[in-house]
C-alpha cells in the first residue's frame, strides 16, 4: 500500500487525486490531495492513518481546503470567503478501501453527505524504464550532443538505464508533509552545528540551498540532479563501475545519459519552488550554493517534484511534435576511454568534489 497512486475521482465532485501514503511500524498513514476540476470548489486535503496493515480497511480522515492562494492546507474559517456562500466544506470523510499491489480503490462519504470513489493503478516507477533513446559509442555520443543548443538542455549521467525518481521516492516514502514536519527539523538541527552558515529555511533560497546541501551529501530528499555539462554527465554515467566491472561487461551493457529540454519545459510549464502542492509538478530550480562547493563545477541545476514516476510523468506531457526528454544509451566497456577522455578536460573526481573526499577518489582511480 506504500507509494503514490495517482487517477481520476468522481462522485459529489471529480477531479485528480494523489494519495501518498508511507509505511510505519503497525499502520500505514499519509494525505490523499483531491484537486477539484470545478473551479468553483476548493480542492481538499485529506489526512489519513490506518488502524493496521490489512488489505481491506476502513478510517476516519480529517479534510482541510487548499487555499487557492497559498496552494497549501488551510482553516475552512480562513478559505471560506474566497467561496460562494452556497459551499459548505466537511470536516472529515469515513473511508473504506481494498489493496492488492496493482490496485487501490476508495470510497467515502463526509459529514456533510458529498460522497466519491476512486480506483487507482500503482505507479510505474520501479518497472524499466520506458524512454526512448538512442545507442551511441563514445565517439557518437560527442558528435549527438555537438548539435545541441547551448544551455538549453539538462543532461544526467546514470550507471543503468534507470526509471527516473528521486533518492526519496526510491526508498519507498511518499508523503512529504511527513518528511518536511520530522525529516526537515532534525537534520537542521544536527547540521547546524557542522556548517558555519545558519540557514534560515523560512527564506526560499535559503530553504533550498539547504535541501540541495543534504542531498548532494546523501540523504534522501525529492530532488533530482542534472548538470548543464554532458561531459559532467557522462562522468557520472561511468563513475560508479570498477574498470574490472567495465572489461567484463558484455556488448549489451549500457550506461544512460538522459537529456532534457529545460528552457522548453520551462516555458511551458509553470516552475514551483517548493515541495509541497496539491497537484503534481516538476520543477527545474537553481539554488545558491550555500555551504555547497560542488554546485559550481558539476554546473548544477535540480529538478523538484512531488512525482514517484517522474519519467510518465514527462511523457504524458509530449505531444506528437513536441518532446522534452530523450537518452543515449552508451557501451559500458568504453569505461576507460571515456574517463581519461575526461580527465583531460579536467573532469575528475577531484574537480567536482572539492575536497579529501574527491582526491582520494581521484587519485583511486589513478593508481588503482
Amino acid at each position: 500500500m506504500k507509494g503514490q497512486w495517482i487517477g481520476e475521482y468522481t462522485g459529489s465532485n471529480q477531479g485528480l487525486v494523489i494519495v501518498n501514503i508511507d509505511e510505519r511500524s503497525t499502520f500505514f498513514e499519509g494525505v490523499a490531495f483531491l484537486n477539484e476540476s470545478n473551479g468553483q470548489l476548493p480542492s481538499t486535503a485529506a489526512f489519513f492513518r490506518t488502524t493496521n496493515k490489512a488489505k481491506k480497511f476502513s478510517f476516519r480522515a480529517n479534510l482541510l481546503p487548499i487555499n487557492p492562494h497559498t496552494a497549501l492546507p488551510d482553516t475552512w474559517e480562513k478559505v471560506r470567503s474566497m467561496y460562494s456562500e452556497q459551499v459548505n466544506f466537511p470536516q472529515y470523510a469515513d473511508v473504506k478501501g481494498t489493496e492488492n499491489d496493482q490496485l487501490l480503490k476508495l470510497s467515502w462519504t463526509t459529514n456533510i453527505g458529498t460522497s466519491g470513489q476512486c480506483s487507482l493503478p500503482k505507479t510505474k516507477a520501479v518497472q524499466p524504464s520506458e524512454c526512448v533513446s538512442i545507442n551511441k559509442n563514445w565517439t557518437g555520443y560527442k558528435q549527438h550532443i555537438s548539435k545541441l543548443e547551448n544551455r538549453r538542455f539538462l543532461f544526467r549521467g546514470q550507471s543503468k538505464p534507470w526509471r527516473l525518481r528521486t533518492s526519496f521516492h526510491r526508498t519507498g516514502r511518499a508523503n512529504l508533509l511527513r518528511f518536511l514536519d520530522e525529516d526537515i527539523p532534525i537534520l537542521l538541527k544536527h547540521l547546524s552545528a557542522k556548517t558555519r552558515h545558519v540557514f534560515n529555511l523560512q527564506i526560499p533560497d535559503e530553504n533550498g540551498a539547504f535541501l540541495n546541501l543534504v542531498q548532494h551529501h546523501g540523504y534522501p530528499t525529492p530532488l533530482l540532479d542534472w548538470t548543464y555539462s554532458p561531459y559532467v554527465a557522462a562522468f557520472f554515467a561511468y563513475r560508479g563501475i570498477s574498470e574490472a566491472e567495465a572489461e567484463k561487461a558484455g556488448a549489451d551493457a549500457k550506461v544512460r545519459i538522459l537529456i532534457l529540454d529545460q528552457q522548453q519545459w520551462r516555458a511551458d510549464f509553470n516552475q514551483v519552488q517548493r515541495l509541497i502542492v496539491p497537484g503534481p509538478h516538476v520543477s527545474i530550480c537553481e539554488f545558491l550554493a550555500i555551504e555547497n562547493d560542488r554546485m559550481i563545477p558539476q554546473q548544477a541545476a535540480t529538478m523538484v517534484t512531488s512525482i514517484d514516476d517522474i519519467e510518465t510523468y514527462i511523457q504524458s506531457r509530449e505531444t506528437q511534435g513536441k518532446r522534452y526528454l530523450s537518452a543515449v544509451d552508451a557501451p559500458v566497456r568504453e569505461r576507460k576511454k571515456v574517463i581519461e577522455e575526461l580527465s583531460y578536460m579536467g573532469i575528475t573526481a577531484g574537480s567536482l568534489f572539492p575536497g579529501l573526499d574527491g582526491a582520494c577518489e581521484e587519485l583511486r582511480e589513478r593508481n588503482f
